[in-house]
């Protein structure tokens, strides 16, 4: 997540819109999209948002890998979980930001779906990106725990019927 809130931070500055991380750890797992949109309006700004977007994404894997920091307690449970288990990923990210993340914390082979918001119809805090992670594993959502790290996220997955494990006291900020 530091590496993300970096990422955006640098890429919004440009663009003249603030974004704190206050708004960043509360707005987690909503869409880039959806982000840049909300920010803009907030601050009376006009900005084309796919093109912020991109810019977003091709920044953050500009990065050094190496620099991502897992959160321990859950790459533990990825670690003890994945042959027991199908495992997905239900993200308001897209898809290479996803892959990038896990494959730079060598995971990403445990997982059996990745699921990005810009998959379904509506994105988090709607249900629809766990019903179809749910799915793609085969699983059905009322037996189905989901790790989330947003406010948007939890209320999604609590939608999904899934039990629901906030990870923030987790991070490290």
């Amino acid at each position: 997540m530091p590496l993300h809130y970096h990422a955006w931070t640098t890429v919004l500055g440009r663009h003249g819109l603030q974004f704190s991380e206050r708004q960043f750890y509360a707005w987690a797992g909503l869409p880039i999209a959806n982000i840049i949109k909300r920010l803009a309006g907030e601050q009376n700004l006009q900005v084309d948002v796919q093109q912020v977007a991109a810019e977003r994404d091709a920044y953050f894997h500009s990065l050094p890998s190496e620099q991502l920091r897992p959160v321990r307690a859950v790459v533990e449970i990825v670690h003890h979980y994945h042959t027991q288990y199908p495992l997905a990923v239900a993200t308001g990210s897209t898809q290479d930001s996803a892959r990038t993340s896990l494959e730079a914390i060598d995971i990403l082979s445990f997982f059996d779906a990745i699921v990005s918001s810009q998959e379904v119809d509506l994105p988090k805090p709607a249900p629809d990106v766990f019903l179809l992670a749910a799915k793609r594993i085969g699983v059905p959502p009322n037996e189905c725990v989901a790790f989330e790290d947003g406010e948007a996220g939890m209320q999604s997955a609590q939608k999904a019927g899934m039990l629901v494990v906030d990870i923030r006291p987790w991070l490290d900020h």
